[in-house]
């Protein structure tokens, strides 16, 4: 481990790929009769720091339910889609500068002789 930044930066990617996975299930499930959206609490999963298990999955309530039972609804999960790129991107941007300012630490601050 790199160090405490580098550590929660880790958490918060393992949480988004975890959500990446449900979102698209959601939607490979979109026709499927009688399936539940599933989603993640993702700021109170964060503040608990993933625990030790994982992130608790949960079924999203409040949409509208189809004739079949089946509550997915494309536009929100393919808005969550990109919210959820857009987080790991700017998680994966801060551990490459994070992992940057390291190796220069350790090379010397960079400077050459």
């Amino acid at each position: 481990m790199l160090d405490p930044i580098a550590n929660e930066l880790e958490r918060y990617m393992t949480l988004v790929s975890e959500r990446q996975t449900l979102v698209a299930s959601n939607i490979a499930n979109a026709d499927t009769p009688g399936y539940k959206t599933r989603d993640i609490d993702f700021q109170a999963e964060f503040q608990n720091a993933l625990g030790s298990f994982g992130p608790m999955v949960k079924e999203v309530s409040g949409l509208t339910l189809k004739n079949d039972g089946n509550n997915v609804d494309l536009d929100r999960e393919a808005r969550l889609l990109a919210d959820n790129a857009l987080h790991f991107s700017v998680a994966s941007n801060l551990l490459h500068s994070e992992v940057k300012r390291i190796r220069m630490a350790i090379e010397g601050g960079g400077q050459s002789s």
